[in-house]
Formats: C-alpha cells, sequence, structure tokens
C-alpha cells in the first residue's frame, strides 16, 4: 500500500511539473488597442482555438500609442493605429512588414481599402475599421436641416453643441469650412482656422471625447461633431438622431492593425490578425464596436439596413470631397501651436 501511494504521489508531482512548464511555456500575445474598440470575449475563443493567451492594454490616442512604442521598452506585438501615424510609424521604421501568406483571410478584405496611401503596397497593416466624421443631431431639438460645418458658428445654437476634444478633427472641422485641406501646410491657412475656432469657442458647450454619447441621449447637448462609429451607436438606440456628412467635406478615416518594430511573437500576431480578418470574428468585433468593416465576409452577416446610411455604410458619392490624414511631418510643430493658442483662448 504505501509503495503504491509512493507511485500514485510521484505521478501527480510530475503531472503538475508539466502543467506548470506548460503555462510558462504559452505564448502571451500584447495587444495595445484604443479603448472599447474590440470584442474581449474574442480573446476566449482565440486562445481555445490556439493556445495563445492575449494581454490587452488600451490607449486614448495616437499620439499616445506612438510616443509609448517610440520610447521603446514595450513588449507590444499589435497595435492599431489610425492612417496618417501608420505613415509616421513606417517613416520611422516602428513597424514590422507584414507576410501575408501567413494571413490568408486577408483576402477577406475588400479591395477599396487596399493599396491606400499610407501604406500603398499593403506592406505594412491589415485594415480593421474605418468611418468618418460628422455632425449628430437630436431631431426634437433641432427642426432646421444641417448640411453643413457653418451650422456650428451659428449663435441660434449657442451652447447646444459640442466640438471633439482632438486637435486634427476640431482643426479639420474649420478648414474644411474654410474650403481648404485638412492636410494644409499653409501657416495661414491654419491662422485663418484658428481665428475661425476661436470666434466659435464662446457657442461651444464643451470639448468632448468619449462622453459625448451621454450628453446626446441625456439631451445636455443637441447636436455633436462626431465619428461615425458613435453616431451608429445613438441612431441605432434612438430614432430622433440624424447623422450628416457636411457639404464642404469631412475626413474619412481608417484603423488598421500593425505588427510594433521588435515585437516577440511574430508568428502568433500573424494569426491573431488572421483570426481577426475572420468573417464571423469580424461580425462580432462589428456588432460590439458599432464602427463599418472592411471585411466582405462580414458584411454579408451584417442588417442590411445598414448599407447606405451616412453613418455607417455611406454611398460612394457623398464621400467625393473627403480627405484621409496625412502625416504632417516637422509641420505638426505649427498644428501644436495653433492647438495651444485655440484651448488657451
Amino acid at each position: 500500500m504505501k509503495r503504491a501511494l509512493a507511485i500514485l504521489l510521484m505521478i501527480v508531482l510530475v503531472g503538475s511539473l508539466f502543467t506548470g512548464c506548460k503555462k510558462e511555456d504559452q505564448v502571451v500575445l500584447n495587444v495595445y488597442n484604443w479603448g472599447d474598440y474590440i470584442d474581449e470575449d474574442i480573446f476566449d475563443t482565440f486562445e481555445e482555438e490556439t493556445g495563445i493567451k492575449v494581454n490587452y492594454e488600451t490607449y486614448a490616442t495616437n499620439e499616445e500609442m506612438y510616443t509609448k512604442i517610440k520610447k521603446g521598452g514595450t513588449q507590444y506585438d499589435i497595435a492599431i493605429p489610425s492612417d496618417y501615424m501608420i505613415e509616421k510609424m513606417i517613416k520611422e521604421d516602428l513597424v514590422e512588414p507584414l507576410d501575408l501568406t501567413k494571413i490568408p483571410n486577408y483576402a477577406n478584405i475588400d479591395d477599396r481599402f487596399k493599396n491606400l496611401d499610407f501604406d500603398p503596397n499593403n506592406e505594412y497593416s491589415v485594415p480593421y475599421f474605418w468611418g468618418t466624421v460628422g455632425i449628430i443631431y437630436n431631431t426634437n431639438l433641432i427642426s432646421d436641416p444641417i448640411d453643413s460645418w457653418s451650422v456650428l458658428w451659428d449663435a441660434k445654437y449657442a451652447n447646444q453643441f459640442t466640438m471633439v476634444d482632438s486637435q486634427r478633427d476640431s482643426i479639420m472641422v474649420a478648414l474644411k469650412k474654410l474650403g481648404y485641406s485638412m492636410n494644409t501646410k499653409s501657416v495661414d491657412e491654419l491662422e485663418a482656422a484658428k481665428q475661425a475656432l476661436i470666434e466659435q469657442k464662446p457657442l461651444v458647450l464643451a470639448y468632448v471625447g468619449d462622453n459625448v454619447k451621454d450628453m446626446l441621449i441625456s439631451e445636455e447637448a443637441a447636436m455633436a461633431v462626431v465619428w461615425s462609429g458613435e453616431a451608429s451607436n445613438v441612431i441605432q438606440e434612438y430614432d430622433n438622431f440624424e447623422y450628416v456628412l457636411p457639404k464642404e467635406g469631412s475626413n474619412i478615416w481608417f484603423d488598421n492593425i500593425v505588427i510594433p518594430k521588435g515585437a516577440k511573437n511574430i508568428d502568433a500576431a500573424h494569426e491573431f490578425i488572421n483570426f481577426l480578418c475572420r468573417g464571423d470574428i469580424g461580425f462580432k468585433n462589428a456588432d460590439y464596436v458599432g464602427y463599418a468593416t472592411c471585411n466582405t465576409e462580414t458584411m454579408k452577416l451584417l442588417d442590411p439596413a445598414l448599407m447606405g446610411t451616412t453613418y455607417a455604410y455611406p454611398d460612394d458619392s457623398l464621400l467625393s470631397n473627403f480627405e484621409i490624414f496625412q502625416d504632417p511631418g516637422d509641420f505638426i510643430t505649427e498644428y501644436d501651436r495653433i492647438w495651444t493658442e485655440i484651448k488657451a483662448k
């Protein structure tokens, strides 16, 4: 009996040793993403299917993400920057080239979202979500038709609307209203945009971020400059809101998946990107996040009523004078200066 117990104890100890080794050897994929920008339930699915565990961290702005990766010392295997930031990171050798042979589900990405200016040969990034910046308003509180950025300078709506607490986006609104490119490198045009935003400031209820949805729903604000996904979340829950793409044009943006330079788990990162490009996983994400997918297989699973809406999948004819943000290079110091002077007023 003693001999049998000793053998049993040895089996248990050896088994626990192997179990401990398995946990220590488990690949942990470090994912860095915008807040509330993925259905975190898919992490469990990914781990069940691959054995790879996901460690998840979030950031609030492209600049915050860039600074942390630029400084080094991080272990991120996946990040999801926006267009102009991807362009900047490619220039500065901060992202790894992709091996698309390891991402067969890349075939699901609509060709419209490939070969974009910030990654013209699809070497460094895979499309994730896309959208626009526009105006959402409460039709119970505002009866006049809205179709232009100029409404945000109308004294009739003083303290009824919010602007985005984002340098490029808010300056973009003024530049497009004035008929300029949102990627301008003209100091005179930036100065004109600055003056317009300073003149507008007494009319603005607040410069806000993620809390804009709560302000709209509670009717604290009647109108707001928002990203299309925020508009989608509000409109699909409340039928008294409209989302407008201003006639002067606006920003059409793209958030793509990249592998930061020096990532420790490049094979696992490719596997995760391929997982995200699956039609069913793309649907879970799109349904949770509310932004427009770039995935043709996911689109087949979506409510057909979303197609053609201004807030989700607008007709291309509405986007003819929209622009993608570009990296301004050293000229960013002028944008920084203008924004600082606007916020100081």
